[in-house]
C-alpha cells in the first residue's frame, strides 16, 4: 500500500495571503489562526470539494498558493461571513476566498454567474434577467392595478416608481418581475398598512449583485453605483435592500 506524504516546511512563503493582507485593516487578523475549527463546524461548504475554512486558511498560511488559487470550493463559498462570527479572533476568511476566486481568468469563473453578472451591466435596471427600466415599470403597474380591483381593501396601495422625497429606495429580486411578479405583493402590503414612504428606482433596482460574487471589483461598484446614484437623485435617505 503507497502512501502520499506531504512535506511541509521550508522558506516558502505565501505571497497570495500577503497581498490579501495588505487589503485588509490590521491584515484581517489572518496570521491569528488558532485552528479550533469554529469556522468550519458552522460553514455550510464544509466538506465540498474535501475543503472547508480552517483548512483553506492553512493551506494560505503554509504558501500553498497553486492550490488555493485553484480549488472550486472558493466557488461553493456563500460568503455567509458565518466563519468570521464564530471565529474568537474574527479572521476574515471570505477575503481570502474573494481574492481567491479573482485569481481565476474572468472567463472560466462559473457561467452562472458570470452570465448574470454580464446581463446586470447591459441595462440600467442592473437586473440579472435583463428586464429594462421600461418593462420593470409596466409589470410593476399592471400587477397592482389587478390587486387594487381585485382586493378592495388595497385599493389605495401603491407601488410607486421614481417618488421624489420617497424615505425608502427599494430594490427588487430581478427573477419576480419576470417569473413570479404576484411574490412582489406582500412586501408591497406590509408597506402600505405599515404607512412607508417608499419608491423603486427605474433604475438601478435590480436587488442581487452577481458582480460581487463573481469578484469583479469594478463591475461591482457599477451596479452599486447606479443603484445609489438614483437613490440620491430621488432624494431618498434610506436604502432598503431586500436580498
Amino acid at each position: 500500500m503507497s502512501e502520499k506524504k506531504i512535506k511541509l516546511g521550508g522558506k516558502k512563503k505565501s505571497i497570495f495571503m500577503d497581498k490579501v493582507k495588505e487589503l485588509l485593516p490590521d491584515g484581517g487578523n489572518l496570521n491569528l489562526c488558532l485552528t479550533c475549527g469554529a469556522c468550519s463546524s458552522g460553514c455550510p461548504a464544509t466538506g465540498i470539494e474535501n475543503m472547508d475554512p480552517r483548512k483553506f486558511l492553512r493551506m494560505a498560511a503554509l504558501g500553498m498558493d497553486d492550490e488555493i488559487t485553484s480549488t472550486p470550493w472558493v466557488w461553493m463559498c456563500t460568503m455567509c461571513q458565518r466563519c468570521i462570527y464564530v471565529c474568537p479572533m474574527k479572521i476574515d476568511i471570505p477575503q481570502l476566498v474573494y481574492n481567491a476566486r479573482a485569481s481565476w481568468p474572468r472567463e472560466t469563473r462559473p457561467k452562472g454567474i458570470l452570465g448574470s453578472c454580464d446581463m446586470a451591466l447591459k441595462n440600467e435596471s442592473c437586473s440579472a434577467m435583463g428586464t429594462s427600466p421600461d418593462d420593470f415599470t409596466f409589470v410593476v403597474e399592471d400587477v397592482l392595478e389587478e390587486y387594487q380591483e381585485a382586493q378592495p381593501e388595497f385599493k389605495d396601495m401603491e407601488a410607486p416608481i421614481d417618488k421624489q422625497g420617497a424615505e425608502f429606495f427599494l430594490n427588487q429580486n430581478s427573477r419576480e418581475p419576470v417569473t413570479e411578479p404576484d411574490e412582489m405583493v406582500p412586501l408591497w402590503k406590509i408597506l402600505h398598512l405599515a404607512g412607508v414612504n417608499w419608491t423603486y428606482g427605474s433604475k438601478g433596482w435590480g436587488g442581487e449583485n452577481y458582480c460581487m460574487f463573481l469578484s469583479d471589483n469594478d463591475a461591482w461598484k457599477h451596479i452599486v453605483q447606479t443603484s445609489t446614484d438614483m437613490a440620491h437623485e430621488l432624494g431618498c435617505k434610506t436604502f432598503l435592500n431586500t436580498e
